[in-house]
């Protein structure tokens, strides 16, 4: 019998429509779990494999994996299906690749195996959240990606609910942290050009190191009067900067 798992949804008005009771959901996370995280839990499970061996298994088949999909296979690893799609327009039946227009993109689907265990997964409705804010998307300018990369020195674009940096609370403001490392970069007032409740522009540091990185919103703003708490918005996806 398949393991039946239950997630929370909260749910946040939804500004994209003229009905105003129309509502999104969102899962609620109950945490992150990076590669060691997931090696301690199977060897836990299976005490005849030790985690040096299996993380050293597990960067032979990353690096392996990365080397094919490069080559442009198509490659099933893990729970998804990996391959290779192109971003940008061409001009003409014989144009040249222009790296400042076309980009390479990694494409990734979820296998049946995942698909299947989805359906066995109840979901408890919440009703609203607490807090109302959240980023329903990110838009780097410079590659056209969407909720995927950050290119230093490029603008992006956020679109969400109740988004707009305010108050004089510690941290107050945008926010990147590299998952690896745990450094975070904080985007100063002065490259942050639009400031509004559903839509924020903010300029990627010129400096900014290559790596993978989480978004976060901490601010006070409320429709009417700053609250007294600062919120915290972390944005879902993780996104790569190639320096």
């Amino acid at each position: 019998m398949a393991k039946l798992f239950k997630v929370l949804v909260e749910l946040y008005e939804l500004l994209l429509t003229t009905r105003k009771d129309d509502r999104s959901g969102r899962v609620v996370s109950t945490g992150s779990l990076r590669i060691d995280d997931l090696i301690a839990i199977a060897v836990s499970r299976r005490s005849d494999i030790n985690a040096a061996t299996m993380k050293a298994s597990y960067e032979i088949l990353k690096e392996v994996v990365l080397e094919e999909v490069c080559g442009a296979k198509q490659v099933e690893f893990g729970l998804s299906h990996y391959g290779l799609g192109v971003n940008g327009v061409f001009i003409g039946d014989h144009p040249v690749w222009d790296g400042k227009t076309h980009s390479l993109i990694l494409h990734a689907s979820a296998t049946a195996e995942a698909r299947m265990a989805l359906k066995n997964i109840e979901v408890d409705v919440l009703g609203m959240a607490q807090s109302g804010i959240f980023i329903n998307s990110l838009t780097d300018v410079v590659s056209g990606e969407i909720n995927t990369r950050l290119t230093p020195g490029g603008s992006v674009n956020l679109a969400g609910a109740r988004i707009k940096i305010a108050g004089d609370a510690p941290n107050i403001g945008l926010h990147l942290t590299e998952i690896n490392t745990g450094t975070i970069t904080d985007i100063p007032a002065t490259s942050v050009p639009v400031n509004d409740p559903s839509r924020i522009i903010f300029i990627v540091p010129t400096d900014l190191p290559a790596g993978d990185y989480k978004l976060s919103i901490i601010t006070q703003f409320s429709h009417s009067t700053l609250l007294k708490e600062p919120r915290t918005c972390v944005f879902d996806y993780i996104l790569s900067c190639i320096a």
